[in-house]
């Protein structure tokens, strides 16, 4: 009962080693199994899945195959099963001829986790070969004289099977003269030997026939068979000897074929045919036999095809000597196979990947590579390395397993693809190499935003385009590839003068084009700035900005429009006429044309000439400034009224013009220009009445002109006593300008000028040609009043001095003497340009600078006189009599231009001041009676 306990106990013990080896295997990655040769294709060999606890839908999803070095494949895994099965019959005596246990080894390759494991399969033997004999017929010479006991050896059976299926013993039947031995060899081997039992005697039997049989240990047990013939001849008492018991020779594996090797020499002292020796193997594998040859007649041992180191590092031959008798002798032959570095190392891509994202992490496996080398020793070390300078590293896995995997971060933009090639050298002198290429494609990640070829784009476009004219193209690349670079653009939001951006320009998305979407006015809009974006189809997409200026450029399409004399002079009779005195000189100022065009620079440049006139010769124009002077002096035939037709005309491509039409009156006194004046108002009311009638017309004017002057004595009477009021009201130390109407005030420049009216005393009697014109003494057409001290207001009309105005012992200025030349000066004269003295004084101007800045001149008088609170003088819309006597006239009737008008001959800048004078309506503006008058005497 005891020891029945105990053998079960060793049992437990034993089968838990089992166990924990096969555990401690299978965490290492080894496997070890068994089989049985020559088992059918798809045997069972080992569960791999249940050893390697790999589950069966992994073993489909992960590609989990088996390889194994060598042309042939003899185990797979069975993908349903999870079994390594056999995949080919498996010979044990072919695959380990010279190894006495026979292992398979392969490897296991997980493709999804990148992991190896080792698999052993021990191959084990079956009894399925017999012995068998080289020869099957042998033949002995014995000579007669031969003693009973002698021993001749014979051949061995040779069976490929190991273990006890392998030889066992050996019989030898058929003839009573001869018996069996066997003797055992230094490896453990057994030879066979022939003992001659009794004298043989050639006249009984010179042939004995013999049956030498082999039997392996198998179950059931196989035999080979050899039939031995025995010739019995003469005696030969010599046997040959060789040189030598034991010959071994070292040749390196790349000898030539056909080179000698070794030759073996044995000696007979007998002679004639008992002493001629030949050479013969009696113990050769069959490797041994198809790569060596011996020369039975001299014993040289020859090399019939190459050596293999690595296939075979030693042969041992048995040579025997046997003369012509029956003597014999043998040596054992050994031959050492030394190595040399013929082999180059082999790398074998187990797995690899063909594309990788370029957002890989670092370490990221992308090859699995296994490298060899059959050479032995140093040898066959190998060295593995990459080629270039590539993101990528080697990484020693399992064995002679190497794994490829990303050393730093990849930029498909910089490298999109990748030939990774991996050297391996071994340790031999010189080195042998071998490289393998990992082909590797780099897959796009958007990380790049679209860039713009220039960093801002400018265009000029002329006004007046057509809608849809194209305007530029901006265009931006995409470094990255596919969907990724592709790049659309669109105009980023915005809104000009009040409308949306996108109603004026549009930009094509794919192209990068951008369009006028509608026709520009250079006069409305002078220059647009816009913001493109380019945004590439990535998820999610990365864009970048790009500002576009857009120029309109200016086209001469505004033609020249006149502001004095105005459009509807012509309608009335009273109005829109120039007065000059019939004693003009020649170069005399009768009238001044004021135009502007709403176009820039060169098409805003204006010329004057004269078209038409009633009398060529009279009249000129200037052609810059626009100002109209008698060409020469008037004579008496010269009629009194005359029509100028004005061409103004601009510098634009092709040239744009206007005409102005003045109506000029020669007069030598007031009732001879109310006579002509008079007579046209007839003319124009009614050609036909008689001249009768001139006399009702000239009352009536006489009385409207009295009338005028009554009411415009009470309103300076009320003006007075509203500043007698506002004196009593407010402190003495108040402005120097109270009770200045406003309209007496002009901007230029930013400086506010009073302009003092002129004061004058009309007498008229019923002949017209004895009336006279008296001005008053602080009247000057030629000058204006300087400004006064800010504590001493100024009066408005006439001499008088307010209280305290001038010191007491200052003597009051004389009264200057009336101008006997009546013409009207250039401060008189409508337009902005009068004070120049001369014909063409102003410069034309040089750039668009200037030209502009004069233009802003001119439309800043505009504003003034289109002001409703301001005049120059006269009554709103009078361009009558006063007129003629003052330099007061009103502009009401033109229009506002606020920009391009230039003003020939003037290098003055004018500005709208009607805000300013709106806003100080009680600035001081009184002019200084003393310094006034000393300035007049002067």
């Amino acid at each position: 009962m005891c020891a029945a306990g105990r053998r079960w106990g060793r049992r437990q013990r034993a089968l838990l080693w089992a166990v924990l080896l096969a555990a401690w295997e299978a965490a290492w990655g080894q496997l070890r199994y068994s089989v049985p040769e020559e088992m059918p294709k798809g045997s069972f060999v080992g569960d791999v899945a249940k050893d390697l606890g790999l589950q069966l839908p992994e073993i489909r999803d992960r590609g989990v195959r088996v390889v194994s070095e060598g042309r042939t494949q003899y185990f797979a895994l069975h993908g349903k099963t999870g079994h390594l099965v056999t995949a080919e019959r498996i010979d044990r005596e072919q695959l380990c001829r010279l190894v006495e246990k026979c292992v398979l080894r392969c490897e296991l390759i997980v493709e999804g986790q990148m992991q190896v494991y080792g698999i052993q399969v021990e191959i084990m033997d079956i009894n399925d070969n017999a012995p068998s004999f080289k020869e099957v017929e042998l033949e002995e010479t014995i000579g007669e004289t031969t003693s009973p006991g002698s021993r001749f050896p014979l051949p061995e059976a040779h069976d490929p099977d190991s273990g006890r299926n392998s030889l066992q013993s050996y019989e030898l039947s058929g003839d009573e003269h001869f018996s069996l031995a066997v003797q055992a060899g230094p490896g453990g081997d057994q030879r066979p030997e022939l003992v001659l039992a009794k004298a043989l005697d050639r006249e009984e039997a010179a042939f004995h026939e013999l049956v030498l049989r082999a039997m392996d240990g198998g179950d059931p047990a196989r035999t080979g068979t050899a039939r031995i013939r025995v010739t019995v001849v003469d005696a030969n008492d010599n046997a040959p000897v060789f040189s030598q018991a034991e010959y071994t020779v070292r040749v390196p594996e790349d000898v030539p074929v056909g080179s000698t090797l070794v030759t073996v020499t044995a000696t007979d002292a007998d002679e004639g045919l008992n002493g001629h020796v030949k050479y013969s193997l009696k113990k050769v594998s069959d490797m041994a036999s198809n790569i060596f040859h011996l020369d039975s007649q001299s014993g040289a041992i020859t090399l019939l095809q190459s050596l293999d180191f690595e296939e075979g590092d030693s042969y041992e031959l048995d040579v025997q000597a046997r003369d012509g008798g029956d003597h014999f002798d043998t040596a054992k032959v050994t031959i050492a196979v030394t190595d040399v570095n013929d082999n180059a190392p082999v790398i074998s891509v187990r797995s690899a990947l063909s594309e990788i994202s370029e957002d890989a992490p670092t370490g990221t496996v992308v090859a699995l590579l296994h490298v060899q080398d059959r050479d032995s020793g140093a040898k066959g070390e190998v060295r593995c390395s990459l080629d270039g300078d590539v993101p990528f590293r080697l990484e020693k896995s399992y064995e002679d397993y190497y794994r490829v995997v990303t050393a730093r971060e990849l930029d498909r933009e910089q490298v999109s693809e990748y030939n990774v090639t991996v050297r391996a050298a071994d340790g031999g002198s010189p080195s042998l190499q071998s490289s393998a290429v990992v082909a590797l494609r780099v897959l796009d990640v958007n990380d790049n935003a679209p860039v713009f070829a220039e960093e801002r784009y400018s265009a000029r476009l002329a006004e007046n385009n057509a809608a849809g004219a194209l305007v530029l193209t901006v265009r931006a690349t995409d470094a990255d590839w596919g969907q990724n670079a592709r790049v659309r653009y669109r105009l980023a939001e915005g809104r000009v003068r009040g409308a949306p951006l996108s109603s004026y320009v549009s930009v094509q998305a794919e192209t990068g084009a951008l369009y006028a979407l509608r026709s520009l006015d250079y006069e409305q809009l002078r220059e647009l700035q816009l913001c493109v974006r380019a945004e590439d189809g990535g998820a999610p997409a990365l864009s970048s900005n790009v500002s576009v200026r857009l120029q309109i450029v200016d086209e001469n399409d505004n033609a020249p429009q006149v502001l004095y004399p105005p459009a509807a002079a012509a309608a009335a009779a009273w109005s829109g006429v120039e007065l000059a005195p019939r004693r003009s000189e020649a170069g005399a100022l009768v009238a001044k044309v004021v135009a502007v065009d709403a176009d820039a620079g060169q098409n805003a440049w204006l010329s004057y000439e004269l078209a038409k006139a009633t009398e060529p010769g009279l009249f000129r124009v200037g052609p810059h400034s626009g100002e109209v002077r008698t060409a020469r002096s008037p004579l008496a035939r010269d009629a009194a009224r005359h029509s100028l037709v004005v061409l103004v005309r601009d510098h634009g491509r092709p040239a744009l013009s206007a005409t102005a039409t003045l109506s000029v009156v020669l007069a030598e006194s007031v009732a001879e220009l109310l006579a002509e004046l008079g007579s046209a108002a007839h003319e124009a009311a009614a050609p036909g009445e008689p001249a009768a009638s001139l006399t009702r017309w000239l009352v009536l004017a006489v009385a409207a002109v009295s009338c005028l002057f009554v009411a415009f004595l009470l309103l300076l009477l009320a003006l007075r006593l509203r500043r007698c009021h506002r004196q009593q009201l407010l402190p003495p130390d108040s402005g120097a300008s109270r009770g200045v109407p406003v309209s007496h005030f002009v901007g230029i420049d930013g400086v506010r000028a009073f302009l003092q009216s002129y004061s004058h005393d009309v007498s008229l009697t019923a002949d017209s040609r004895k009336s006279h014109l008296r001005f008053s003494a602080a009247s000057c057409c030629d000058t204006l009043p300087a400004r006064p001290p800010p504590d001493e207001p100024a009066p408005l009309l006439g001499n008088e001095d307010p209280a305290g105005a001038l010191p007491s012992d200052s003597a009051p200025p004389s009264q200057a003497q009336p101008n006997t030349d009546w013409r009207f000066s250039q401060t008189q004269r409508p337009g902005t340009s009068g004070s120049q003295n001369g014909e063409e004084a102003g410069a034309w101007p040089n750039n668009q600078f200037d030209t502009e800045m004069l233009q802003a001149m001119i439309l800043a008088s505009a504003n003034e006189a289109a002001d409703g609170n301001s005049t120059l003088g006269g009554g709103n819309g009078t361009m009558g009599l006063s007129a003629r006597y003052g330099p007061q006239f009103t502009l009401q009737h033109v229009p506002d231009y606020r920009q391009n008008v230039y003003i020939p001959g003037s290098n003055a800048t004018l500005t709208n001041a009607a805000g300013k004078r709106d806003a100080k309506n009680a600035a001081p503006a009184g002019g200084n009676k003393k310094k006034s008058g000393k300035k007049e005497k002067k």
